[in-house]
C-alpha cells in the first residue's frame, strides 16, 4: 500500500483542529463528544469530523471485518452500531500515511447515518 501523493502533489487533505464541542448522535444515542476534533476537508469529498478515540463510546459500536484503502489517507478500519448487522457507520485510519499522520487516534462517522452537531468553540489565542 503506497500513498499517491507523489502522483498527485496537488491533491488536498486539510486537517483542521477545532475547539468547538462536537457530538455524534445515532438517533438519540450519543456516540462521541469532544472539543478536540479534527475537521478533515478532503478534495472531492467534503468535510468530515474526526473524534479522538478516547471521546468515542465504543460500547455503542462493534468492529467489522471490513477495510478499505484510500490512496491519500491509508487503510481504514470500520465499525457498525453494536448489536446490528447493518453497514459501517464509523471508520478510522490506525496507521495513516505520513502526510495525514494526525488522523491516527481519531475516528469519523458516516454523516448520512450519524448526526454530528457543532457547538461553541473556545478562543485559545490572542487577537490583534
Amino acid at each position: 500500500m503506497r500513498s499517491l501523493y507523489h502522483q498527485r502533489p496537488d491533491y488536498r487533505v486539510d486537517l483542521l483542529a477545532r475547539t468547538n464541542v462536537m457530538t455524534a448522535w445515532l438517533g438519540e444515542t450519543r456516540l462521541a463528544r469532544s472539543d478536540r476534533c479534527l475537521i478533515v476537508d478532503e478534495q472531492d469529498h467534503g468535510l468530515a469530523v474526526y473524534f479522538p478515540r478516547d471521546a468515542v463510546d465504543f460500547s455503542r459500536l462493534e468492529p467489522m471485518d471490513h477495510h478499505t484503502v484510500c490512496p491519500f489517507k491509508g487503510r481504514a478500519d470500520y465499525w457498525r452500531a453494536a448489536g446490528g448487522d447493518g453497514p459501517g457507520i464509523a471508520w478510522s485510519y490506525p496507521d495513516p500515511f505520513p502526510e495525514v499522520v494526525r488522523l491516527a487516534g481519531h475516528l469519523a462517522f458516516d454523516q448520512d447515518e450519524v448526526r454530528v452537531t457543532i457547538g461553541k468553540g473556545t478562543f485559545t489565542g490572542v487577537r490583534p
